[in-house]
């Protein structure tokens, strides 16, 4: 046989032989890959076991421990203290944590007595005059004497729909025009009703209308007696703006500016001492 035939023969049985055998090393690397994600897994698996184990350890631990606990503590408080127990300390060495120190309580004794309260309280009667205040009328007396009563001046006090109505009237001749006769009720409403909410009202539309009558002075004494006697009533800043006004047209600017300080020290941030302020400027010299 030659030999050159004979080494190309040869020659094609290794070049058919070399796929296989790179498809066989091919096929042993992924078993190898796959075995290795089948050990992690396993591995992991494992891991997780060994940590459930150990709670189960340390749970069984601490119930051990409280079964060992339970009966010193009842034993303790049958004898009047409680104090710590060693098989206490065991468990709670066991569980890693430092010994218990519990402070001895003494209980005291069930028979002494509650302390006394003192319940008594003095009874102290009523005045009379106090007591009079609360007693109701007799029967068969007059309980509208009692709503209607007298004024000091012996004239009983009227409707208070009719004030009411006699204010309104008098206020209206004002705006119709008739200053005089406005004037002339408006000074007899507040004489007779010093006390009707509508009396520094009354006033103040008094002084207005005498200022309408060309009658500062008469006006600023109406003004005055305003401020004076209703300090509190809702016409005090318009009262106080017109009397200082009255005292401009008298050539009293002194006065006057001292009005308008005045309303704007006592009542900042108002409308009336933002006028106030304009007519200082307007008068200052």
């Amino acid at each position: 046989m030659p030999v050159r035939p004979f080494l190309f023969r040869l020659f094609a049985a290794v070049a058919l032989c070399a796929p296989t055998a790179c498809a066989t090393t091919a096929a042993s690397q992924a078993e190898v890959v796959k075995l290795e994600a089948e050990v992690r897994t396993l591995r992991a698996s494992q891991a997780t076991l060994a940590e459930r184990l150990a709670r189960l350890e340390n749970r069984d631990a601490v119930s051990r421990a409280r079964n060992v606990t339970a009966p010193a503590a009842s034993a303790a408080s049958t004898s009047g203290a409680l104090i710590a127990k060693p098989d206490e300390d065991a468990g709670n060495e066991a569980l890693g944590l430092a010994p218990a120190e519990l402070a001895v309580v003494r209980l005291k004794p069930k028979k002494e007595p509650a302390p006394r309260i003192a319940t008594v309280v003095p009874v102290v009667e009523p005045d009379p005059d106090q007591m009079e205040m609360f007693i109701s009328p007799a029967e068969g007396s007059s309980g509208a004497a009692s709503q209607s009563q007298a004024r000091s001046d012996g004239v009983p006090d009227k409707d208070p729909a009719i004030l009411e109505a006699e204010y309104e009237h008098a206020v209206s001749l004002l705006r119709t025009g008739n200053t005089e006769g406005g004037v002339d009720q408006l000074t007899r409403f507040a004489e007779a009703n010093p006390r009707h909410p509508r009396a520094d009202n009354a006033l103040y539309f008094t002084g207005l209308g005498q200022m309408g009558l060309q009658d500062p002075a008469s006006a600023a004494k109406t003004f005055e007696r305003l401020i004076k006697t209703y300090p509190a009533g809702d016409a005090i800043l318009d009262g106080m703006l017109r009397l200082a006004e009255c005292r401009v047209r008298l050539n009293q600017a002194v006065d006057a500016r001292a009005l308008y300080t005045r309303v704007v020290t006592q009542f900042p941030g108002t409308a009336a001492a933002t006028q106030a302020e304009q007519r200082l400027a307007a008068l200052s010299p």
